[in-house]
C-alpha cells in the first residue's frame, strides 16, 4: 500500500490556451502522477462546475489551504480520496472547490498508485485479468461550439473504423480518412484555408448536408464502405440548438427551426441515410422522453447520452429507467472525480449501457483516458483524430497494444 507523502499543484494551460489547474501527488516519497484537469466548450447543465466562481486561482488555494488532509492517505483508496474532497467540499456539483480539482487529484493519485505497483493504470483501476482495446472515434469535421460562423451547426461528424481487428489499423484508417477529407474540402472550395476547430477535425464554411455528403466522398474515396470498413458517428450537441422560450431547434447557420416532433425526424434522416454508428445528443439535454424513441427506433446505433448524462449516476439511473439511451458518454470531469466517474461506468455496464470514454475540446497532453477506457470496457474512445493534445491518447494506446493482458479489439 502506497501512502501520499506530498501534493502540489499549479497553474497551465489547456489546448485551448485557457488557464487550468494541474496537480502532482507523490506516494512514498518517489512515486509521481501528474494531472492537468481538462475543460469543454459544450457544457452540460447539470455536470461539475470546473472552478469555483470560474477561478482556477480558486482551486489552488483551497488545494493549498487543505494540502494536509491527504498526506497519508492510500494513493490507490479512490473513496477516501473522493471523500476528502467531499469533506471540503459540501456540495452537490463541486461549486466550492471545483470538479477540474477533483478531477486532478483523483486521477494524479491513481497513477502515482500504479508507479508504485510496477503496473500500467487500467489494470490498477479494474480487477480484470484480460482487456480489449476501445474503437477510436475522431472529429474529422467540425462545428457549432468547437468551430467559427460559417460552419455546419451540427458539432462534429466523426469517422471510427468499424472493420479494424488491431488498434494500429483503427488509428491509421481514421488518420486516412481525416487527410483525403482535405482534399475533397480542397476540391470543393478553392478558398478553403484549411482551418480545423477545437478537437482537429476541418471547419468548412458547409451546410449541415454537404458537410455530411463530403465525409461520406472521402470514405468512399479511400475504398470504404460506410457500416463494414469505417463507419460515420455524429455529435448532433443539440443543447446548443435548443431556445427554451420558443421550444423549437434554432439552427442558425443552415436557416432553420425544428420542433421537437421534427428533431426526431432530422436527427433519425442522418441516422438512416449515413449509416451512423454513433448519434449522440441527438435533442436537447432534458428531452428523456425524445431520446427513448430514437433508443428504441435505432437499436443497432449507439444512441448516445453526454450532455444527457453527464457521467452523473443519478442521471444515469433516471435514463435507464425511462430508456432513453444505450450508450453514454464518461468524462471525468463532468462527474468531479475519479471515484464518481467509475461509479457510473459501474451503472452503465450493470445495464448494458455502451460507454464512450472521451476527452474535452480544451484538452492536455496527458493520455489518462485511454488507461479509463480500457479499465472501465469502453466501447470506443472519443479523443480526436489530430493534434498534439488528441494523438497523445491514441500514441499511448499503442504503447499498451504491447501489453500482454491487452488482446485484440472489443466489440461494440
Amino acid at each position: 500500500m502506497s501512502k501520499i507523502t506530498s501534493i502540489n499543484g499549479r497553474i497551465i494551460y489547456n489546448s485551448r490556451g485557457s488557464k487550468t489547474i494541474e496537480v502532482d501527488i507523490v506516494s512514498d516519497n518517489q512515486f509521481l502522477g501528474r494531472v492537468c484537469a481538462p475543460s469543454g466548450a459544450s457544457v452540460g447543465k447539470y455536470e461539475a462546475v470546473s472552478f469555483p466562481n470560474g477561478k482556477p486561482e480558486e482551486s489552488l488555494r483551497i488545494l493549498n489551504e487543505n494540502s494536509q488532509k491527504f498526506i497519508g492517505l492510500d494513493s490507490s483508496d479512490l473513496k477516501t480520496i473522493h471523500d476528502t474532497l467531499k469533506s471540503i467540499d459540501k456540495s452537490s456539483n463541486y461549486s466550492e472547490i471545483g470538479g477540474a480539482l477533483a478531477f486532478a487529484i483523483t486521477i494524479a493519485s491513481i497513477e502515482s498508485s500504479s508507479k508504485a505497483s510496477n503496473q500500467p493504470m487500467f489494470q490498477t483501476l479494474s480487477s480484470e485479468s484480460s482487456f480489449k482495446f476501445p474503437f477510436p472515434l475522431g472529429n474529422i469535421l467540425g462545428g457549432g461550439a468547437h468551430a467559427g460562423p460559417g460552419t455546419p451547426d451540427i458539432q462534429e461528424i466523426l469517422i471510427c473504423a468499424t472493420g479494424s481487428k488491431s488498434i494500429r489499423d483503427a488509428i491509421e484508417t481514421n488518420l486516412s480518412v481525416h487527410r483525403e477529407l482535405r482534399s475533397v474540402l480542397e476540391k470543393e472550395d478553392p478558398n478553403f484555408t484549411n482551418g480545423r476547430g477545437d478537437e482537429g477535425g476541418w471547419a468548412p464554411k458547409l451546410k449541415n448536408e454537404k458537410a455530411l455528403e463530403l465525409s461520406v466522398k472521402a470514405c468512399e474515396n479511400l475504398g470504404f464502405t460506410l457500416g463494414k470498413e469505417v463507419s460515420l458517428g455524429v455529435d448532433f450537441a443539440s443543447s446548443t440548438q435548443w431556445n427554451e422560450e420558443k421550444q423549437k431547434y434554432v439552427y442558425d447557420r443552415a436557416g432553420f427551426e425544428n420542433s421537437p416532433e421534427q428533431q426526431i425526424e432530422f436527427a433519425s434522416n442522418i441516422i438512416e441515410k449515413y449509416k451512423l454508428v454513433y448519434a449522440e445528443d441527438a435533442v436537447h439535454e432534458e428531452a428523456f422522453s425524445d431520446m427513448a424513441e430514437l433508443t428504441a427506433k435505432f437499436p443497432k446505433t449507439l444512441v448516445t447520452g453526454d450532455d444527457l448524462t453527464v457521467t452523473n449516476k443519478d442521471i444515469l439511473a433516471k435514463a435507464i429507467e425511462s430508456k432513453s439511451c444505450n450508450a453514454a458518454i464518461l468524462k471525468v470531469n463532468q462527474a468531479g472525480s475519479l471515484y464518481d466517474a467509475i461509479e457510473f461506468a459501474n451503472l452503465a455496464n450493470q445495464n448494458n449501457i455502451k460507454l464512450i470514454t472521451s476527452h474535452r475540446s480544451g484538452e492536455s497532453t496527458d493520455s489518462h483516458i485511454s488507461h479509463i477506457g480500457l479499465a472501465t470496457k469502453s466501447k470506443m474512445l472519443k479523443v480526436g483524430v489530430v493534434g498534439g493534445e488528441r494523438v497523445a491518447k491514441l500514441n499511448e494506446l499503442l504503447r499498451l497494444s504491447e501489453h500482454d493482458l491487452i488482446r485484440g479489439m472489443i466489440e461494440i
